[in-house]
């Protein structure tokens, strides 16, 4: 920690700076403009800006643009599936300096224990971590999860002092029914940033939620709703994540006066798409092709997200403020070159210069499946139709049809010809043996099954196949490896990508991940036309928060009811 008076001195030119960023072109966020100077940084502060003085150590930019190391406000890591020191080697070259994480992920696994071993790692990284208290372990009444994290321990978990909010309430037709739990949850958080989730929810309802004291909601999908929001007093994270993309769509929000009250987001992100093509520096990118003033697409990722959060110590260049800084050669393009944590270099030209060496895997053996057979999979035919999961491209809501199914005798099965294909969840984290059933369409699977570990949010294991042969061989070679993403088909694991941390992550480096996931993506292509990013969509069935159908291990769910229907 860098003493005030140390700091004083060489904010007045009595000192020597540890660091001087020299010949910079300094975008100031705190006004929107871009100002001609040098950087001094002592210790991991930002001492003075736009005046030279006396440095141990000098570095020209010769003209680069200089800006504030960038701030995620709403992820979860565990959607990388990397481990948290490999998920650092992925964003931090990319810029991307603070990520504030709601670890609902892991928490739905292994409860208080899967996020202190996420905190214990984010000690050692060139990363500031910062965590929001997960509202929604289990996420709804209408699934199992692995863990209970009530009011008592949201209590506890923030006293620590990276705990700086409360994570989303996807729980929302709880909050406006009134539920204990929910309410008594936002009132040990009160005075803390509170984050929402709710996709579609307005007019009188809306309301009630944001009286409640939720600030934020991350899953508008149209201008007037994210309109409507902001008029409520709530705040827009504007997301562009791996399979959920709202950017162009809300982007006017970002253009207007209500720019101050939005913010970008990825939600959730990929290994293979942090690789590709960044984190939120691809958001920015994206947002200035699409005519977004640069230095206003830089204050979405800094200032704005900062002052919300109440992290007063970045999000800007300027005095006493954290030395997270990037820079940048050309606005319009947005490739970050130079990367300073704290006053340490710790990236160049998109490399990491630190690495980790292997991790142990930690937070193993969390699969626990009961003894499951094709009995288990039997879906009775009562009726001539059956509640089908209606999947609509490019987005994670759904929509709730009446169908009919394949028959074969006195069953419900799947039906290729109609794109109508068996959905189940099967409960892991006690070996109760629950197992839900249900139809999909247009998921577009020809032959074989695809299965993974990853199911939000409380992560048992879901499975989509043509065949019950197909979707045990899958749900089996998962138990196996104890977590992961499989592809089966023709009686045999076609490609598997194992995640051995809490069935939701990988202790490998940041390629082999990426190798292994574009291996299951392309086995999967092979088996029909499915919609882009098979898994991430798989993953988001089982997610009873969202509208308008799931299934989850106590069965089909329909959301708007809020009840379980089959």
């Amino acid at each position: 920690m860098v003493r005030k008076d140390e700091l004083i001195r060489v904010a007045r030119g009595q000192a020597p700076a540890d660091l001087a960023l020299r010949n910079a072109r300094v975008v100031n966020t705190l006004t929107g403009s871009v100002e001609p100077g040098d950087v001094l940084v002592l210790g991991d502060r930002i001492a003075a800006v736009g005046c030279g003085s006396a440095a141990r150590q000098s570095v020209d930019l010769d003209g680069a643009y200089l800006l504030p190391g960038l701030i995620d406000g709403h992820t979860h890591i565990e959607s990388s599936m990397l481990h948290p020191a490999r998920y650092a080697e992925a964003v931090a070259p990319h810029g991307t300096l603070t990520v504030v994480t709601d670890l609902h992920e892991i928490a739905n696994v292994c409860g208080v224990e899967g996020i202190e071993f996420c905190m214990r790692w984010s000690r050692k990284l060139p990363l500031d971590m910062k965590f929001m208290a997960p509202s929604c372990v289990p996420a709804t009444p209408l699934e199992t999860s692995g863990a209970t994290i009530a009011a008592d321990v949201i209590r506890e978990l923030l006293t620590r002092p990276d705990v700086i909010g409360l994570g989303e309430v996807m729980n929302y037709p709880g909050v406006l029914a009134g539920s204990k739990d929910v309410l008594e949850k936002l009132e040990a958080a009160r005075g803390r940033p509170i984050d929402g989730h709710a996709p579609g929810l307005r007019g009188r309802d809306l309301s009630a939620y944001a009286a409640a004291g939720i600030m934020t909601d991350h899953e508008c999908t149209s201008l007037d709703e994210a309109s409507e929001k902001l008029a409520m007093g709530m705040r827009i994270m504007i997301r562009e994540g791996s399979s959920e993309k709202n950017l162009e769509a809300l982007l006017p929000l970002a253009a207007g006066e209500t720019y101050r009250r939005c913010m970008f987001v990825v939600d959730d992100r990929s290994a293979a798409d942090l690789s590709l093509e960044g984190d939120i520096d691809h958001v920015l990118r994206r947002a200035i092709a699409l005519g977004l003033d640069p230095v206003r697409a830089v204050q979405l990722a800094t200032i704005n997200p900062a002052e919300y959060f109440r992290l007063h110590d970045r999000g800007a260049v300027a005095p006493g403020m954290l030395a997270d800084l990037i820079t940048v050669g050309d606005l319009a393009t947005f490739v970050v070159d130079r990367v300073y944590h704290g006053g340490e270099l710790v990236a160049v030209g998109g490399e990491s210069l630190f690495a980790f060496a292997e991790t142990e895997p930690e937070l193993t053996d969390t699969v626990k499946m009961a003894p499951l057979d094709r009995r288990d999979l039997r879906i009775a035919r009562n009726g001539s139709e059956f509640p089908v999961i209606g999947l609509i491209p490019g987005q994670i809501v759904t929509r709730k049809r009446m169908l009919s199914p394949g028959v074969s005798g006195d069953e419900f099965v799947s039906d290729t010809s109609r794109d109508i294909l068996k959905l189940v969840v099967v409960e892991r984290h006690h070996a109760t043996g629950r197992v839900g059933k249900g139809f999909v369409t247009g998921f577009g699977l020809r032959r074989g099954a695809l299965a993974g570990s990853i199911a939000h949010d409380s992560h048992n294991l879901v499975c989509v196949g043509v065949s019950d042969d197909d979707i045990l061989g899958a749900l089996r070679a998962l138990e196996r490896m104890q977590g992961g993403l499989v592809v089966f088909a023709d009686g045999a694991v076609q490609a598997a990508l194992p995640l051995p941390v809490a069935g939701l992550l990988s202790p490998e480096p940041v390629q082999a991940v990426i190798a292994a996931q574009h291996s299951v993506e392309e086995a999967a292509r092979l088996l029909g036309a499915q919609p882009p990013a098979p898994f991430a969509l798989l993953s988001f069935l089982a997610l009873p928060v969202i509208p308008e159908l799931r299934v989850t291990d106590l069965g089909v769910v329909d959301v708007g009811a809020f009840r379980v229907i089959a």
